[in-house]
């Protein structure tokens, strides 16, 4: 073996399986948080056949399973038992599948009248303690994990970042205790000039960082705040031990590109399926 390919990640089973159990873990500790948080919702997980089945709420984004077929084959009584923790809850029934899962898998879908719904970019990088600066970031941004009593001013900035989605606005509107409370998660806050523009989350879980739900004001967009906002958390995810960052998003997506620039690849295009 070349001493350059000692540590090249491929694009395999086991990348996937750290991926999307790091995805897993993420909305499982914030599911566990709004279950302290707000018990009267009912929110919990559960683990089945190595997929995370998750109930935040009947609308939630959060409401579905990861790693479905990835860490072993899932029976047929299997998949009953995932249907029914959701129907019974009134909610609809999805699945994120990665493409190096289980190939029975397929055809259960088909054969339980599952439909694809939408496709997602897993994409990664490699990350360590002499990660190199990401290049123009600008000295008039500042970017700081939020402190305890900045969850509420948090949630108020990514409400007006995602702005453009009003669907999401009161998911997004309960995020304050929720993002300062949820276990393994840093929420962070940018500022221009003194003034809070722009937010990111991060997730940890077992060396790999999530990046999801980074958002700029509409005022303030193509001010380099996401790319401090990047900076920021991948170098704090670095010194908390991690070794790769993952974030996900729509194929060919202007987030799909910028990853891209800044040293993410794509792993694998994931598809989310429903029963119809």
């Amino acid at each position: 073996m070349q001493p350059h390919q000692k540590h090249h990640l491929f694009s395999d089973l086991a990348l996937s399986r750290r991926l999307e159990r790091a995805e897993a873990h993420s909305n499982a500790k914030f599911v566990e948080a709004r279950a302290r948080l707000a018990p009267q919702s009912g929110a919990q997980w559960r683990e089945v056949a190595g997929a995370y089945a998750m109930f935040d709420g009947v609308d939630s984004p959060l409401t579905q399973t990861f790693g479905l077929g990835l860490f072993e084959p899932v029976s047929a009584s299997e998949f009953e038992d995932i249907e029914d923790f959701f129907q019974q809850r009134g909610a609809p029934v999805f699945h994120e599948v990665s493409p190096l899962a289980e190939a029975s898998l397929l055809k259960l879908l088909n054969e339980r009248a599952y439909r694809p719904i939408e496709f997602t970019s897993v994409m990664f990088r490699k990350i360590g303690r002499n990660l190199p600066a990401v290049q123009s970031v600008k000295s008039r941004i500042e970017v700081h994990p939020i402190k305890e009593d900045e969850g509420e001013l948090w949630a108020q900035v990514t409400v007006k970042g995602w702005s453009e989605y009003p669907e999401f606005s009161d998911f997004l509107s309960g995020l304050a205790q929720i993002s300062t409370w949820r276990e393994d998660g840093v929420s962070f806050l940018a500022e221009l000039d003194g003034q809070p523009v722009a937010t990111g989350a991060l997730s940890l879980s077992e060396g790999v960082a999530l990046l999801a739900g980074a958002c700029t004001i509409p005022e303030a967009r193509k001010q380099g705040a996401q790319l401090a906002l990047l900076d920021a958390r991948l170098r704090y995810a670095a010194g908390q031990g991690c070794d790769i960052a993952m974030m996900c998003a729509q194929p060919g997506s202007a987030s799909q590109r910028n990853a891209e620039r800044h040293g993410f690849r794509i792993a694998y295009t994931r598809i989310k399926w429903q029963r119809m």
